[in-house]
């Protein structure tokens, strides 16, 4: 049996059906009830929503593949997965154009005022000379992990005649007539705009922190649409407060279930709220009717259900 705890497109379940694979789709399933049935699983499909943890794992005799809706496999114990020769398999093609366009209008909405003059006008409030912003054409822009997503995002942003700067730790020779391959020290120097597409990792988490922005040169603007933990969020604040950086546009914060902000949190929440150069949306890059299908597809044609 297949066990889908993950929102997936109609056409996913049908072809499950079509090839008479036995499936129990229940998107709105939590821990304790995937622990109860996970020893009949085959397969498995996954979301964020639910930690595969050892203790999962153990009680998963049968269990021979997790599928991941998307892009990041931090939730799962990899290693343990591995140990136990279960294949974990993730669909990272089929929202990294929909990121992309995402991380395009989060750039365009903070450098040009758009959400906050909007805002303003809602507010009976014409305010022109105000929320005058920068252009893109001749800026630089500092993109930090050059995967499906960040290089999705290269391409896109190709056409705005813009100096683009790349740094992947594990990705050498992707240069183009378009596209630099620099350190990360040469992004931090040069970049207008750093935009962070990386997975989270104990390597990659809290990256940006107090020591990377006082590196910062010329008062970037950083887009964020990976993980929350990659920026540590004080830093980011304390960044605003000594005109480190000129504004941010995000996408994932450290907590997104916002009933459950710590008192400090809920501090840094508001703060960020608070500052007109701040955009903060609810995780919803990967979001879109073709990636929701794409996604499917994708990790159907990697388990062998459908044909490449």
């Amino acid at each position: 049996m297949i066990i889908i705890t993950s929102k997936v497109h109609p056409s996913f379940l049908e072809h499950l059906h079509a090839k008479g694979l036995n499936y129990l789709y229940e998107p709105k399933m939590d821990y304790v009830s995937l622990s109860q049935i996970i020893h009949e699983a085959e397969g498995l499909i996954i979301a964020t929503q639910i930690k595969i943890d050892k203790t999962l794992l153990d009680k998963s005799t049968r269990l021979q593949w997790i599928g991941r809706m998307g892009s990041g496999m931090e939730h799962v114990d990899l290693t343990y997965a591995a140990s136990k020769n279960i294949a974990c398999i993730s669909s990272p093609e089929g929202n990294a154009n929909a990121v992309a366009e995402f991380a395009v209008g989060l750039i365009l909405n903070v450098i040009r005022n758009i959400r906050s003059s909007a805002n303003e006008v809602n507010a009976y409030q014409w305010n022109r000379n105000e929320n005058r912003g920068m252009e893109l054409q001749g800026k630089t822009i500092g993109i930090v992990g050059y995967g499906n997503t960040g290089s999705r995002l290269a391409a896109l942003l190709s056409s705005f005649e813009m100096n683009i700067l790349a740094y992947d730790k594990y990705k050498k020779g992707f240069a183009t007539d378009k596209i630099q391959e620099v350190s990360l020290d040469e992004i931090l120097l040069q970049s207008d705009i750093i935009s962070f597409h990386l997975p989270l990792t104990a390597e990659t988490k809290y990256i940006v922190d107090e020591v990377m922005c006082n590196r910062f040169v010329k008062q970037p603007y950083l887009i964020n649409t990976s993980r929350g933990q990659i920026i540590k969020t004080q830093a980011l604040i304390e960044s605003f407060k000594n005109k480190k950086i000129s504004g941010c546009a995000i996408d994932v914060i450290e907590n997104e279930n916002l009933s459950t902000l710590t008192p400090t949190q809920k501090e840094q929440f508001d703060f960020l709220v608070a500052q007109k150069q701040v955009i903060i949306t609810p995780h919803i890059a990967g979001y879109s009717n073709e990636s929701h299908f794409k996604m499917g597809e994708i990790l159907l044609k990697k388990l062998g259900v459908i044909s490449l």
